[in-house]
Order: structure tokens, then C-alpha cells, then sequence
């Protein structure tokens, strides 16, 4: 349980849902939290609960598809700490327009958000990670990374594109002892899930097809993101989990 202690482990979009249960999970765990978001109040408002109970932590506030203050951010984190250990790619934006109604500032914005702003946080802190020999990267993907949807697709193929890059780095960067793995998340309860339109029918229409029957807690999420990034998981590498209560089943 303490297997990440003293572990600098940066979260982006960690001011809600799926990231602050991260946070809250690696903190109780050992590690130092790093709590990016867009909204500087929500990241300290995580910090904080970090603190609260005993942990370390400090808030950080950019866009992550802002590449010059994102790379600016975490050059600060790393001239503070002198080290990431852990990077988890969790910032994301919902939007679920079909192809028709997808504006080109929506459909930029998506793959800004989700994918640049990943590999420039991953660029960010690589030369770290390689000079000392060691670290964890976790991108957050989604379950309609996986498979699609009948609408929202530039989210999909955002989070499909994750998967490409956890493939790519994690055979990149092994020779430096990185790991680099996803997670695709099935439905999840988070502020972002339940702010879209009709929920409780889509909920209810997902719901049906789950074999467990209920959508997760976002610290069920956590569970799996803080194994990926603990020692336990130092002989897998490249790989995608999926955590969706049985609703899509894929492999051997």
C-alpha cells in the first residue's frame, strides 16, 4: 500500500472526477500529487484534499494544449521536485455531436486536449525519466477509443489515438526502464458524465449492456491507474486495460 512513497506523480485534470480520485488514491499510497488543471481553483481544491489527509501535494494551473505553459508548468514541477516518476495523461473534454453537427473548432479542440496535450506533457518529462532510468506513464483512454460509437467520433478517434502513442512509447522509451500503458475506461460517474444531455436515459441504455449492470466509481478507476503505476506492474509495458464491467470483452 505505500509502494508509491515519494513517488512524484503529475495528474492533468485532476481539479474533478476520474483525476481528484487519482490523486486522492496515490496520495493515500505515498506519493507526491501534482494536481494540473485548467481551472487553477479545482486543482488546488484536490491539492487540498490531498493535504488534508496527510498527503503531499501542489496545484498546478494550464491548458494543456497551450505546448509553451504546459511545457513551462512542468519545467517549474521538475526544477521544485527534481524528478517525475509518474505522469498520468487524464485531462479530457466530453462533446458528442455527430458528424454533421462537429464544428472544425470542436474537433480541433478535441485532439488538442486529449493527444497534443499528452505528448507534450510526455515530452516534457522523458528527459527526466531517462536520465534517471525509471518511470510511469498512464494515458487515459476510453472504452469508444476501443471500439467506436454511433456518435462522437472525434472523441473516439482522439482516444483511439492514445492507444497508438501507448504502443509507440512504450517500445520507444523501454530501454530507459518507462513503462507506458492506457486505460479505456467504460462508463464512469464523474461531474463531465452526468453534465451531458438525457443522462439518465444513456446511463439507463448503457446500464443495460453492461454485465455487471452499473456504471463505476471513479476510484475504481484509480485502482487500476495506481497498479500501473506501482512496481507491480514493471513487467507490462504497452498495453491497454479496460475496466468496463464485462461490456466490451476483446483479446484471446
Amino acid at each position: 500500500m505505500s509502494d508509491l512513497k515519494g513517488k512524484v506523480a503529475v495528474i492533468t485534470g485532476a481539479g474533478a472526477g476520474m483525476g481528484q480520485a487519482h490523486a486522492e488514491l496515490m496520495a493515500e499510497r505515498g506519493a507526491i500529487i501534482i494536481a494540473q488543471d485548467i481551472d487553477g481553483a479545482r486543482a488546488e481544491t484536490t491539492a487540498a484534499l490531498v493535504r488534508k489527509k496527510g498527503g503531499a501535494a501542489d496545484a498546478v494551473a494550464c491548458d494543456v494544449a497551450d505546448v509553451a505553459a504546459l511545457t513551462a508548468t512542468l519545467d517549474k514541477v521538475l526544477a521544485k521536485h527534481g524528478r517525475v516518476d509518474i505522469l498520468v495523461n487524464n485531462a479530457g473534454i466530453g462533446g458528442e455531436p455527430i458528424i454533421e453537427e462537429t464544428s472544425e473548432e470542436h474537433f480541433d479542440r478535441m485532439f488538442a486536449v486529449h493527444v497534443r496535450g499528452s505528448f507534450f506533457a510526455a515530452k516534457a518529462v522523458i528527459p527526466a525519466m531517462k536520465k534517471q532510468r525509471s518511470g510511469k506513464i498512464i494515458n487515459i483512454s476510453s472504452i469508444w477509443g476501443m471500439v467506436g460509437h454511433h456518435y462522437a467520433s472525434p472523441y473516439c478517434a482522439a482516444k483511439a489515438a492514445l492507444l497508438g502513442l501507448t504502443k509507440a512509447w512504450a517500445k520507444e522509451l523501454a530501454p530507459w526502464n518507462i513503462h507506458v500503458n492506457a486505460v479505456a475506461p467504460g462508463g464512469v460517474i464523474t461531474e463531465m458524465v452526468l453534465a451531458q444531455p438525457d443522462i439518465e436515459k444513456k446511463m439507463a441504455q448503457k446500464v443495460a449492456r453492461v454485465p455487471l449492470g452499473r456504471y463505476a466509481e471513479a476510484r475504481e478507476l484509480s485502482y487500476t491507474v495506481a497498479f500501473l503505476a506501482s512496481s507491480q506492474s514493471d513487467f507490462i509495458t504497452g498495453q491497454v486495460i479496460s475496466p468496463n464491467g464485462g461490456e466490451v470483452i476483446v483479446g484471446i
